[in-house]
C-alpha cells in the first residue's frame, strides 16, 4: 500500500496541473471568505469561522472529484490496470493507497486555511476570542466529510476510463448525498414528520450537527459507514473487472 500511496502523491504533485487545482481551490475560497458579499467574514458582527465551514464543503465537492477522477480511470486508459492487478498486492491495499494519497492531498489544501483561524482571532475586538474547541470539532467534521467524498470519488473513478466522466459522476453523487436529501425533504408531500427522517439520510445534516460543536457518535458512525460502503463498492467493481 505504501508504494501505491507515494506513487499517487508523486504523480499528482509532479504535474503543474496538481498545483493549479490546489491553488484555484484556495483562491476561490479566499474570494468567498474575504471579498464576495453575503459570505465573507466581515458580514458577521462577531468573530466566527462559520462562513468557512459553510462554504468549504461546496468547494470540496469539486476539488475532491478533481483529485480522485484519475485514480483508476488513468489505469484503465493507460492499460496499466492489468499490471497493477497482477502485482503481489491485495486489492484492499491498492484502494487504500489511492484513498490515503487523495486524502493527504486534500489535507494539504486545507492546512493553509488554519491561517483564517488565527487571522479572525487576531481581528476580533473587545477581547473576544474564537471558540477553539468548537473549531477543532468542526475541522473533525470537515475531515470526515473529506473521507466520504474521497471514497465516493475513487469509486466513481472505477466506473470509467474517462477522467471527465469520472469527475462528473463524482460531483453528482457527492451533491446528491450531501444536499439531495435536504432538497427532497422540502417537497410538501413529506412535510409533517417524514421530512426530518429524509434529512437524516443526507450528509449535510450530520455535517452541520458536528459544525454546531456537538461531536456525536451518531454523526461519526454515519460518515465512517458511508466511507466504508463506497470503499467496498470500489473493491466489488475492481473484482468484477478482474474476473472479466
Amino acid at each position: 500500500m505504501k508504494s501505491i500511496y507515494f506513487k499517487e502523491l508523486n504523480s499528482f504533485l509532479s504535474s503543474i496541473v496538481g498545483y493549479v487545482v490546489l491553488l484555484v481551490f484556495l483562491v476561490v475560497l479566499g474570494l468567498f471568505l474575504w471579498l464576495l458579499p453575503d459570505s465573507n467574514f466581515f458580514d458577521f458582527e462577531y468573530a466566527s469561522m462559520e462562513p468557512f465551514f459553510s462554504i468549504t464543503p461546496w468547494l470540496l465537492l469539486f476539488l475532491i472529484p478533481a483529485i480522485t477522477m484519475r485514480s483508476f480511470a488513468d489505469e484503465y486508459k493507460g492499460g496499466t490496470i492489468e499490471w497493477l492487478m497482477t502485482k503481489p498486492l491485495k486489492l484492499n491495499h491498492i484502494v487504500g493507497g489511492k484513498f490515503w494519497a487523495s486524502f493527504t492531498l486534500v489535507l494539504i489544501a486545507l492546512i493553509p486555511t488554519l491561517i483564517y483561524v488565527f487571522g479572525i482571532n487576531w481581528l476580533a475586538i473587545d477581547n473576544t476570542t474564537l471558540d477553539f474547541g468548537a473549531i477543532t470539532g468542526a475541522y473533525i467534521g470537515l475531515l470526515l466529510l473529506v473521507a466520504t467524498f474521497t471514497s465516493i470519488g475513487i469509486f466513481c473513478s472505477t466506473l470509467t476510463d474517462n477522467q471527465i466522466v469520472g469527475f462528473l459522476l463524482s460531483v453528482i453523487l457527492c451533491w446528491l448525498l450531501y444536499s439531495g436529501f435536504e432538497a427532497l425533504s422540502r417537497i410538501p408531500a413529506f412535510s409533517g414528520g417524514a421530512d426530518y427522517y429524509i434529512q437524516l439520510l443526507g450528509m449535510d445534516w450530520h455535517y452541520n450537527a458536528i459544525n454546531r460543536g456537538v461531536l456525536h457518535s451518531r454523526d461519526i458512525i454515519y460518515f465512517l459507514s458511508l466511507t466504508i460502503l463506497f470503499w467496498q463498492a470500489t473493491l466489488f467493481t475492481l473484482k468484477r473487472k478482474r474476473l472479466n
